[in-house]
């Protein structure tokens, strides 16, 4: 087995204007406790990628079953994006040779040029046939109709993935400058943001023709004179995955840095808004003469900016590849770890179920299913940790009292691809939980880890879904390399329009760590 550069090794290359547009191995003496379990984990989960991918178009499919002999039959932007930054990864770590890796890369990247789009945004639909690459239009497991959509958050992250490929194999950067350059996010773009809020902000999507259900026809917000049925939300939310594309947006010139005060940190204070899970503590802050509440809510006696849902890939899944740690050193720098401590505390000593790391995943009694912190989210039925949903309601002071403020927790379900993401906070914490994971709970098969595993029954979701699995590669890849698919997925010009933007604004998280 081969063994890679040190983060402080990678970190001097980089300092020193040397190219890390391939693997840096190191000698044989490095190496920390944890990195021979790191890659064997490594290693099986790229088997379960290899195994759901069509070798004849590169795209992987959504899902494969835990012996990995059938696939879905459908995958999305997201999936294609995960599975070139893992074979990014995997030839990094030595799990595959360069020239695999530019060959499958090569692959998919003709895929997606040859992949329907909307032609007034160059911005992929969301369900594609894995095999032929075509559009779906009727779901294959029912048929029933699907109403093609244009994803914000599933563009955001092939986009990611062809500026990873670009870097990380110069051989394909013409290839891979061409699909990023065709891709517009100003499409999804609305100026006037969302209700109360002082920024413009994404909407969730939209719609080519008027699908069922609510979606507001507009001029596409990019000019090209076409129209849109964009959804009716707006991604509004601060700590969320959908983030990607609003840097993506930004780094490129095509939004506005003030696109970071069109999100919520919490809901706004006050009886108004008292169906939000808690009733945040925080101040206003003016940032380029846009006002923004900067809540938090609390956890143990932690302060935190929430996420949606209360789980751990809306907070973390962006870190993965935006070095949010380092350009916000008042803001995501402290609220990463935080969010970690309350995930962990939630598993280990509030619900005790033992372990933890909670996000949507598989339902270990079938299905799909959404998890995390319901009081590290914003939704008041937020997810929920447990296949009982317990939901917790605390009291809202001087507005509502709580119905269920100290709940007794059920079967709880932890997700693996959760724990991974908290790699950077907890390192020594995260493989102690993997190792109770795999060794005493049985949630380990032929391709890694499975989707999911309720604690309490030892039910597992037998298996496994190519977005989690890819965030796996990711989370370990940059653990044992020194953080380089954020070394990809970088440039100056990104740096130089994002990170000023990022490094301005200060959580009220921060004010409270310090006290």
């Amino acid at each position: 087995m081969r063994r890679w550069l040190s983060t402080a090794a990678v970190a001097a290359l980089v300092a020193g204007g040397l190219s890390m547009a391939g693997p840096a191995m190191a000698g044989s003496g490095s190496g920390r406790p944890g990195d021979d379990t790191l890659q064997r984990y490594a290693e099986d989960t790229w088997a379960s990628l290899d195994a759901m991918t069509d070798p004849a178009t590169g795209l992987p499919s959504d899902n494969i079953t835990g012996d990995l002999a059938t696939a879905g039959a459908y995958t999305s932007p997201t999936n294609i994006g995960g599975y070139l930054w893992s074979t990014v990864t995997a030839r990094d770590l030595g799990i595959i040779s360069v020239h695999e890796a530019r060959d499958r890369m090569a692959t998919t990247l003709g895929t997606l040029a040859a992949l329907e789009r909307n032609a007034a945004s160059g911005m992929y639909y969301n369900w594609y046939d894995p095999a032929t690459g075509a559009k779906l239009t009727t779901w294959p497991d029912s048929g029933d109709v699907v109403h093609p959509f244009l994803s914000t958050v599933d563009n955001g992250w092939l986009a990611a993935s062809l500026r990873i490929v670009r870097e990380a194999e110069p051989s394909l950067a013409a290839q891979a400058d061409a699909l990023y350059d065709s891709m517009d996010f100003s499409a999804y773009f609305n100026p006037e943001g969302a209700p109360g809020l002082p920024a413009g902000t994404n909407r969730g999507g939209f719609w080519e023709v008027a699908p069922p259900g609510c979606s507001v026809e507009a001029p596409m917000y990019n000019g090209s004179g076409e129209t849109a049925f964009y959804t009716c939300h707006h991604y509004d939310t601060t700590v969320s995955e959908s983030r990607i594309a609003t840097y993506l947006g930004i780094a490129n010139g095509e939004i506005p840095p003030t696109a970071l005060y069109g999100t919520h940190r919490t809901m706004p204070p006050g009886c108004d808004w008292a169906w939000q899970e808690q009733l945040p503590t925080g101040t206003y802050r003016t940032y380029d003469g846009f006002e923004v509440w900067e809540g938090v809510y609390t956890y143990a006696g932690m302060s935190f900016v929430p996420s949606w849902g209360g789980s751990m890939f809306e907070a973390l899944m962006p870190d993965l590849l935006v070095p949010e740690t380092k350009w916000g050193p008042r803001s995501w720098r402290v609220n990463h770890p935080i969010t970690v401590a309350v995930q962990k505390h939630h598993g280990l000593e509030d619900a005790g179920y033992g372990a933890w790391g909670f996000s949507p995943a598989s339902n270990p009694l079938g299905g799909y299913a959404e998890y995390g912190v319901d009081l590290a989210g914003m939704r008041s039925d937020g997810y929920t940790s447990d296949v009982e949903k317990t939901d917790v309601d605390v009291d809202r002071p001087g507005c509502t009292e709580g119905t269920n403020p100290d709940p007794e927790f059920g079967d709880g379900v932890v997700t693996p691809h959760a724990a991974f993401l908290a790699l950077p906070y907890d390192r020594e914490g995260v493989l102690e939980n993997l190792a109770h994971l795999e060794s005493d709970l049985g949630a380990y098969g032929p391709g890694g880890f499975y989707d999911a595993v309720a604690v309490g029954s030892g039910t597992v979701a037998e298996r496994y879904l190519s977005l989690d699995q890819s965030m796996i590669m990711a989370a370990i890849g940059n653990e044992l390399t020194g953080d380089t698919l954020k070394t990809y997925f970088v440039d100056k010009e990104m740096e130089k329009r994002l990170r000023p933007a990022m490094a301005a604004q200060v959580f009220s998280s921060e004010e409270r760590a310090r006290q």
